[in-house]
């Protein structure tokens, strides 16, 4: 997923359109792919990356050496930033699992100054955006329906369009603008695509490491069959991203 966060986040960076030397707050920083691109291309004063994993945090930190960036442990509902102390506060693709989102959402509202902005994104399960993972589990359902429950697009309904503006509208956002942040997921064979599932981490993988030798072989000859077992695979994926305000209490 990695690859295509990277072109995701500097996407995003450019829709949300932040003023420059403004201070920045990321949750859930995971590699740092948001924390780079805000650093690459807004000229901030400072962004603190913080992520619940301590594993996360010290990767991104071993990664991005740049002096504006700092990074913590914290966690969404508990940020580590005082009352009106920054302009923007961010989230790639975590939002989704935050238990609490309305909780999260306070928070970041807390810290934000006045005028500040929140804006996140999250990928399109729902609406079948991620090309290369409806297609996983669609051909996984055919060998076995219980698959469907493991399937994104069932566990995270929330990231649609209406889902995302629904979440600011309760979260008593005085602005909000939704909008598809789109790129291609280009793979040069059926076997590039198809090797990230056998790696074990993520539910898709895991549920590969989950069935048997015949299994899996019968999984793969049926994706293959709907993809082509020659020539690139390319599939869309398509995050939604939303960016918020408060009016000035």
């Amino acid at each position: 997923m990695g690859r295509w966060s990277r072109k995701i986040a500097a996407k995003f960076v450019d829709w949300v359109a932040a003023p420059s030397q403004a201070d920045w707050l990321e949750i859930g920083c995971g590699t740092g792919a948001l924390t780079q691109a805000v650093l690459s291309a807004t000229a901030p004063r400072s962004i603190l990356a913080t992520d619940q994993s301590a594993d996360f945090v010290a990767h991104a930190e071993a990664q991005i050496t740049d002096e504006r960036a700092s990074f913590k442990v914290a966690d969404a509902a508990n940020l580590p930033c005082a009352d009106a102390s920054l302009d923007v506060v961010t989230s790639a693709l975590v939002f989704n699992f935050i238990p609490d989102k309305q909780a999260a959402l306070a928070e970041m509202r807390r810290v934000l100054r006045p005028g500040g902005l929140v804006a996140f994104y999250v990928w399109d399960y729902p609406g079948r955006g991620m090309g290369f993972i409806d297609a996983f589990w669609k051909a996984a359902a055919e060998i076995d329906p219980d698959a469907l429950e493991l399937d994104e697009s069932a566990r995270f309904p929330f990231c649609t369009e209406s889902g995302l503006a629904k979440l600011c509208r309760d979260g008593g956002a005085s602005f909000t603008e939704i909008a598809a942040i789109e790129v291609e997921t280009r793979f040069p064979d059926f076997d590039a695509f198809w090797h990230p599932f056998t790696l074990g981490a993520g539910p898709a993988p895991g549920y590969v490491k989950s069935l048997s030798a015949d299994r899996v072989h019968q999984l793969k000859d049926n994706l293959a069959g709907k993809l082509g077992k020659s020539g690139p695979v390319v599939l869309p994926a398509r995050a939604w991203a939303a960016k918020a305000r408060w009016l000035v209490e």
